[in-house]
């Protein structure tokens, strides 16, 4: 089942394995929140100054591929990395520009992923975003 518990433990396997050399410099938590057609997640640093991932919470139907999950996680473990919304030093000025989380998560081995989730989001994602909100 797909619940908060569950996404922190995609975030911990990710972390482990691909973001090893990445310190976590204070408490990272990961939680569905929203039903958003334009944003898959979001990471920001609580007033507790801890960081909090969100992930869009239509992502816990089985019907969306774990891959979006993983990449989703991935992506927002990049701006963390880059010291956007964490204690980690800022290392850029913008946390996109120049491609620099693409570059960065084809580094630690995604390019595979980001290719399937551009498939996902041109083909699969605003259909399934209509069906996965019809009754809201």
């Amino acid at each position: 089942m797909r619940d908060d518990k569950w996404l922190n433990q995609r975030l911990n396997h990710i972390w482990s394995l691909l973001f090893i050399d990445v310190s976590k410099a204070n408490n990272v938590n990961a939680r569905f929140k929203g039903k958003w057609r334009n944003k898959f997640g979001h990471i920001k640093l609580l007033r507790n100054k801890n960081s909090e991932i969100v992930v869009n919470s239509l992502f816990k139907d089985p019907v969306i591929p774990e891959y979006i999950i993983d990449i989703t996680l991935a992506h927002e473990l990049v701006h963390y990395s880059h010291g956007f919304n964490s204690p980690l030093k800022k290392l850029y000025k913008h946390p996109h520009k120049g491609g620099i989380v693409e570059k960065e998560l084809k580094k630690r081995g995604f390019e595979n992923m980001i290719k399937l989730e551009k498939d996902f989001i041109k083909n699969k994602w605003f259909k399934l975003h209509k069906l996965l909100t019809y009754d809201l």
